[in-house]
């Protein structure tokens, strides 16, 4: 039975591991975390979601404060078109994010950041070309376009001495949505390096509508979008993504001629994830009917998380003059209305309200409060001890990489024991 292992993904003439870590926010895919894949020949991705809040994590900038005591005078304005990023200091915690990353990196493999669309930010166009133009210029290896159908996100970058260079790939979860990007980049001559095929069992935003999802599975996508890049003579990498748990699993992508997949769900419980412990627990101790999908993102996209999740049903005040990552085009976001609803319904005040269709995701994802997790998160449990006080032993990235680089036949390798 064939190996991981026995696979390479590749990009011109060169070789990597065929597994790629995906870009889980805010900050659960550390800096540490893509480091180790690289290391391990593989390709790991950080994500810029809310990079500002992130600098100021790790870098003791005040990026949000800065933004906070600007904006200070809106916090109880329903109007929140007055709330702006200053894309120069975009551009500086992008650059400062990635670049310490990038300088950091040994070994053979690739670091990519991973870029949402739906990160509108009150500028979807201009806040969208300085993320990206930004992290060309920290010198990543490669951006990673998501949770959107980025028709014109090349185009923001055209102009970018390294557009040509570093490796530029995009989400897809159909045959139509990667025909359209295709089609409405023609002009540029420039194809995308790789292409992820996310099926419907992957963690957070789902690229299917709030029920039909359960109708699709990875390898019939994954083999459609195969056969029209074959039927267009485009050789472009396919790479799996949604489900894939063990390298057997990872395997029956490769001989279906997939050049790698990309994995999350059994890294949310290592050491270098950013995950507070606790949280980690909790996907460890989770069951098959704790994970849901449902339709608490304001982005209007469905999403899969733990049931028990403190995002679900809090009825906190947005927080956009500090953050605002979800604002549109005019400064709205579907929470804003929800919360305003409910205070109406209030009688005017925001005490003890819950608001049940949709959820502040800046501020619950900042806090590690908005517990997104893939479909199999229930089987976590299976790849770990667990010890005499309840809890589970946490795992280390190389771990977790290399079992499913080598495993076979279904097989989970479990950790060495620490207790």
């Amino acid at each position: 039975m064939k190996r991981v292992d026995d696979f390479r993904l590749k990009f011109g003439d060169k070789e990597y591991v065929p597994i790629m870590i995906g870009g889980m926010g805010v900050d659960i895919s550390t800096t540490e975390l893509a480091l180790e894949a690289a290391r391990l020949g593989g390709i790991g991705h950080i994500s810029d979601a809310m990079v500002e809040d992130v600098s100021d994590r790790k870098f003791d900038t005040t990026f949000v404060k800065d933004k906070t005591r600007l904006y200070k005078h809106n916090i109880n304005n329903m109007d929140k078109s007055e709330v702006q990023f200053d894309l120069g200091r975009l551009a500086e915690a992008q650059r400062r994010h990635i670049g310490d990353t990038m300088q950091r990196k040994q070994g053979p493999g690739l670091i990519f950041v991973n870029c949402m669309e739906k990160l509108t930010m009150n500028g979807p166009k201009e806040t969208l070309r300085t993320r990206l133009n930004a992290a060309l210029d920290a010198g990543i290896d490669g951006i990673t376009l998501s949770a959107g159908l980025h028709f014109g996100s090349f185009a923001l970058m055209a102009d970018h001495p390294r557009f040509r260079e570093a490796k530029l790939g995009i989400i897809v979860s159909s045959v139509r949505a990667l025909q359209i990007f295709l089609r409405k980049n023609q002009k540029l001559n420039r194809a995308p390096d790789y292409v992820i095929v996310e099926g419907p069992l992957a963690g957070g935003h789902l690229g299917f509508g709030p029920e039909d999802w359960k109708d699709y599975d990875l390898h019939t996508i994954t083999r459609e979008v195969l056969d029209y890049l074959k039927g267009e003579n485009l050789d472009v990498p396919v790479i799996a993504a949604g489900g894939v748990f063990t390298g057997s699993d990872a395997v029956s992508f490769l001989e279906m001629g997939a050049a790698g997949v990309q994995v999350a769900t059994r890294f949310t419980v290592t050491k270098e994830c950013g995950l507070p412990e606790e949280v980690k627990q909790e996907y460890f101790k989770a069951t098959e009917e704790d994970v849901i999908v449902n339709g608490i993102s304001p982005t209007g996209y469905p999403m899969r998380m733990l049931q028990q999740t403190p995002a679900i049903g809090s009825g906190i005040r947005p927080g956009c003059e500090s953050y605002g990552y979800l604002l549109d085009a005019t400064g709205n976001c579907a929470y804003i209305n929800s919360y305003n609803r409910e205070v109406v319904a209030n009688g005017g005040s925001d005490k003890g309200i819950k608001v049940m269709d949709k959820t502040c995701l800046c501020t619950h994802m900042r806090n590690f409060n908005c517990w997104t997790c893939g479909h199999y998160t229930y089987r976590l449990k299976d790849t770990s001890f667990k010890k005499p006080d309840g809890t589970y032993q946490m795992l280390t990235a190389e771990h977790v990489f290399k079992d499913y680089q080598f495993s076979t036949d279904n097989s989970i390798a479990l950790p060495e024991k620490e207790f």
